[in-house]
């Protein structure tokens, strides 16, 4: 734990210490209505990623309220982001949902980890258009050595999901026909395949709008073909378990990827500092007022109970 802090920090300073004087003068300019609109898009992100959540669990046979999804997805995204590794608040996700519940945790983990593998999935299809449809957009084009290379990330992706299919079907032949069981009522049983897809897409829309506007906030606007690959590849950089919250890997990544489409590296570091600070305030600030408001209804209930308590003991 205190390596992946030590390693986000360390690797962040040393990306803004090659260009720091740009890099911070990016961030001061930053435009305050485009930080705005990209709060508002956190937002919807988490309401749409709730939603998300509520329907993998119905289809598991485990009843989430709406409104407890949304609060749940706010806390669980602050640690995520706060946390190493980057999967902790769905830990605390998962119990929260599950504890009070007569089945165990089963259901709630797999409900939490069916749900972050459809997001994964949409990440890496909306990828996968980026790099089709590449040829035939009127942007600049990139590099073709990059071009070819590149195509590494949804190849090799694709073949350790499809890897791992075959070694758990193999290697755990009965877990894998209660996890093809899930898989089948959550992804494509009774429609659910429409609307996982399109959800999930939607929340990538999200977090590629986020990025994008966090960009356009420090003077570097991104053409269409860069929203439709370089920022999914900045995101899924933020699935390696190093570091706290993508920071560091992240700044790497649009380190490199930015001066692709034309733009600086200074740039690219200075919009995924962005990125990562409106994703981390859109999310922490209505998860305190959660808890704050969780901890201020404990405390009346239990005074109340205390009066009660207090007064049938005088009429004993």
């Amino acid at each position: 734990m205190i390596l992946s802090v030590v390693f986000a920090v360390f690797f962040l300073a040393v990306l803004v210490a090659m260009d720091g004087a740009a890099v911070a003068a990016k961030l001061w300019d930053a435009s305050p209505m485009a930080v705005l609109a990209a709060l508002c898009i956190v937002q919807l992100q988490v309401v749409l990623s709730a939603y998300r959540w509520k329907f993998t669990a119905h289809r598991l046979g485990q009843e989430i309220a709406f409104p407890t999804a949304i609060r749940e997805y706010y806390i669980a995204s602050t640690f995520n982001q706060v946390l190493p590794g980057g999967v902790a608040g769905d830990a605390i996700r998962a119990y929260r949902s599950g504890k009070d519940g007569m089945d165990g945790m089963r259901k709630p983990v797999a409900a939490v980890a069916l749900e972050r593998f459809s997001g994964q999935l949409a990440f890496l299809t909306l990828l996968s258009a980026g790099f089709l449809a590449w040829p035939f957009l009127p942007q600049e084009a990139m590099p073709a050595e990059f071009s070819q290379a590149i195509w590494l990330a949804p190849v090799v992706a694709l073949t350790a999901i499809i890897g791992g299919v075959f070694i758990a079907a193999a290697f755990f032949p009965r877990k894998f026909a209660q996890y093809r069981r899930h898989l089948a009522e959550v992804f494509w049983h009774r429609g659910a395949f429409i609307r996982q897809f399109l959800t999930s897409l939607l929340v990538v829309a999200t977090y590629v709008a986020t990025f994008a506007i966090a960009s356009a906030a420090v003077g570097a606007t991104l053409p269409l073909i860069g929203l439709l690959t370089v920022i999914p590849l900045c995101l899924l950089t933020m699935i390696i378990p190093v570091g706290v919250g993508g920071w560091g890997t992240r700044e790497a990544a649009a380190a490199l990827l930015w001066p692709v489409i034309g733009l600086s590296s200074a740039a690219g570091v200075s919009a995924s500092i962005l990125y990562g600070a409106i994703s981390l305030v859109g999310v922490a600030v209505p998860a305190a007022l959660f808890l704050v408001h969780a901890t201020i209804r404990d405390l009346m209930g239990a005074k109340a109970a205390k009066r009660l308590h207090v007064k049938d003991s005088s009429l004993a």
